[in-house]
């Protein structure tokens, strides 16, 4: 279903905003202070391409000051314009049944925008107890 679903959001806007990220990102990364803030915005472009089967998780360092000072120079600056999208796309999209789904990415995806150090966007990790069971 992921694979489906992740088809389908690359096909309808998921791969240019993921483009537009990295390549937002590579831009901030031109400038030396500009660095950290192109890492996150390349990595939310990364997990821009990709959000079904994916869930954001929070490092155990995420409360540091230094990502604390980073997080509101971010928000500041890009954050809210990127979640403030997000949100209203989710919206959008949970007016129909068919767009639930994706609605449930945007907002998945407000999470790491708004907050994007100390936060990594990994895989679900699936428990399928049923294929152990055939290969023991």
């Amino acid at each position: 279903m992921s694979v489906l679903g992740n088809l389908i959001w690359l096909i309808f806007g998921g791969l240019v905003s993921g483009f537009g990220y990295i390549i937002g990102g590579l831009t901030l990364c031109l400038t030396i202070v500009g660095i950290p803030f192109g890492l996150q915005a390349i990595k939310l472009g990364i997990a821009t391409l990709t959000p079904f089967g994916r869930e954001v998780v929070e490092l155990k360092e995420a409360d540091s000051t230094l990502r604390l000072v980073f997080n509101l120079i971010w928000i500041v600056l890009f954050g809210w314009e990127i979640a403030l999208s997000h949100l209203i796309h989710g919206v959008i999209l949970a007016i129909t049944i068919i767009g639930l789904p994706f609605a449930k990415q945007h907002f998945k995806l407000l999470e790491m925008a708004l907050l994007p150090f100390g936060r990594e966007f990994r895989r679900v990790r699936v428990n399928r107890p049923y294929l152990t069971d055939r290969l023991t």
